[in-house]
């Protein structure tokens, strides 16, 4: 399918701060995006289905999205008067359709009947494209094949974003983003477990610990999030753009990162024979020239200031952020 920039902008989001909502305010990535744009003095409604503390310094407003119709969704985005709107909502397990799929397809409705909609920031994942042969750049005209139905769902939602943009329904832009390191991990990643773990470990006994054999591409929370406003305040941009840090890495080789930020011998961790579930397939590279082309977005954390940083929020922190990165 090719790929054109929608020619729809009724709002046009610029250097200056403006009114953004935060679609999943209260999960991992939600709640570094409510903080990066109120850094830069924009205003931020957080909006997710219960109040957690870390939106505390930001405007939260309850809502059940998925649970709401596109009617509801378009009156609250009209009363906040925003300017944007990230989703950065994500759902497992029994809630995959009804998070992933649901609240998406209602979202869109909304937007679409708005007369003077949001621009639109949906975050996708790079698990939509499924598995890829070893040493493949993952672009966005690779063609989708996700084999699990978390990648399925997500391939959905985005999906159902990408049509309404390319017809000109709203302003919008669909973010694929690879996994996620960085400081305030979530508990449900594997590196932010593997992090809370080391944080109580004996080193003298280690511990026991299943290592995928695969090469991955990870990208530091925080330049994922310079991504997400750089694409907030983009007119430029694909509706379409893969995020990540450009390079797979070893997962073996990441897991050592981690145990020398904390401070252990690489002895601490015995890796034990078995086999592991992952959303990710055993290679993932993606190809980021088009986030450099078109949102001026590069990388800049290396891997490991992205596990001392990790470390360093997870050793202080005695409850961590609730919520799932990919």
């Amino acid at each position: 399918m090719t790929e054109k920039t929608s020619a729809v902008a009724p709002s046009k989001p610029s250097a200056n701060p403006f009114r953004v909502a935060v679609l999943g305010a209260t999960g991992c990535l939600g709640r570094h995006i409510c903080t990066a744009f109120a850094a830069d003095g924009s205003e931020v409604v957080a909006i997710a289905r219960r109040y957690a503390p870390g939106t505390a310094a930001h405007r939260f407003r309850s809502l059940d999205l998925a649970g709401s119709t596109s009617e509801e969704l378009a009156r609250v985005l009209t009363q906040e008067n925003a300017d944007v709107v990230v989703n950065a909502t994500l759902g497992w397990g029994d809630e995959l359709h009804y998070t992933n799929v649901q609240l998406v397809e209602r979202l869109v409705g909304a937007l679409t009947a708005m007369r003077t909609p949001p621009r639109l920031v949906h975050l996708g994942t790079i698990h939509e494209y499924g598995p890829v042969p070893f040493g493949t750049a993952i672009h966005e005209d690779t063609p989708p094949a996700p084999t699990n139905p978390y990648g399925q769902t997500k391939l959905t939602a985005s999906r159902m974003v990408l049509d309404a943009v390319r017809n000109n329904a709203f302003d919008g832009v669909v973010l694929r983003v690879a996994n996620t390191v960085g400081p305030h991990p979530s508990l449900e990643s594997f590196f932010g477990s593997l992090a809370v773990r080391l944080r109580d470990v004996d080193a003298a006994t280690g511990i026991e610990l299943t290592i995928a054999d695969a090469e991955r591409d990870y990208v530091d929370v925080r330049d994922a999030v310079d991504a997400v406003a750089r694409a907030a305040r983009s007119t430029l941009a694909d509706p379409l753009v893969n995020i990540g840090c450009g390079q797979a890495m070893s997962v073996r080789k990441l897991v050592t990162e981690l145990v020398t930020a904390a401070g252990l011998p690489v002895e601490a961790i015995q890796e034990q024979r078995g086999e592991v579930h992952s959303r990710g397939g055993d290679w993932v590279q993606v190809d980021i020239s088009r986030a450099a082309r078109l949102l001026g977005w590069r990388p800049r954390f290396a891997i490991g200031e992205s596990m001392r940083a990790m470390w360093d929020t997870v050793r202080e922190d005695q409850s961590l952020p609730a919520g799932t990165s990919d």
